[in-house]
């Protein structure tokens, strides 16, 4: 009885939670920003590698975080070599996405992933494995990660525009400005950084999309 009650622990998880895999370097920066956002307009809590620091080993805390979460995005972009010697490419985010398609096929409830690319069909070319499996195009902008999310994420109970989200993504953008020169750094990327950028999206959330949508629940209701 005891070991069913862990069992059934351990297959609990928010169902608002989020892991987001995407390249974590300052080519990506205003994108990682527009997924934090995006996906807090959405009532999603975002997490990533980067807010669990410490000396487990990287794979074990991956998919230890990936199995905690309702659903993961995976942003396939980052297809080209890298220029410090040797010419490397990077297999971060399809390896991290092969960790959740393992999940959804062992896991209960099911782990949903999602992935995205900055050009039509190219991830089939580059993973064919993939081929027949929705992408979602957002052309390396942040505007095209926001309107990509509105469409993957359509199920969601909170619907917010992209207008909305728009208006979040600049709150996070400018506090990210302030949180460079604050903790004295040139990068996101960090631990400290990623929590604090969490905490201002959901806030912002809140006040832009989550208050909008109850008035607008209000009004439809009188009507």
């Amino acid at each position: 009885m005891a070991s069913r009650r862990a069992s059934a622990k351990r297959r609990r998880r928010p169902p608002d939670a989020a892991f987001l895999n995407i390249p974590y370097d300052a080519q990506h920066e205003e994108l990682f920003l527009a997924f934090l956002a995006g996906l807090s307009g959405f009532a999603l809590i975002p997490h990533a590698t980067l807010e669990i620091p410490g000396s487990q080993r990287r794979l074990d805390r991956i998919f230890r975080l990936l199995g905690r979460c309702r659903y993961s995005l995976h942003d396939l972009s980052r297809v080209e070599v890298d220029r410090t010697p040797p010419a490397t490419p990077r297999f971060n985010m399809p390896f991290e996405l092969g960790l959740a398609v393992a999940l959804e096929k062992t896991q209960r409830p099911r782990h949903e992933w999602l992935v995205f690319e900055t050009r039509s069909h190219r991830v089939w070319k580059s993973l064919s494995d993939l081929a027949g499996t929705d992408e979602y195009i957002h052309g390396g902008t942040p505007r095209g990660v926001l309107q990509a999310l509105t469409n993957a994420l359509v199920r969601r109970r909170h619907q917010p525009t992209v207008a909305e989200l728009e208006e979040v993504y600049r709150d996070v953008s400018e506090y990210a400005r302030e949180l460079k020169v604050r903790l004295r750094t040139t990068t996101i990327f960090q631990a400290r950084a990623f929590r604090e950028l969490v905490a201002a999206a959901q806030r912002s959330a809140s006040q832009r999309v989550a208050a909008v949508q109850r008035l607008r629940h209000r009004s439809t209701r009188k009507t």
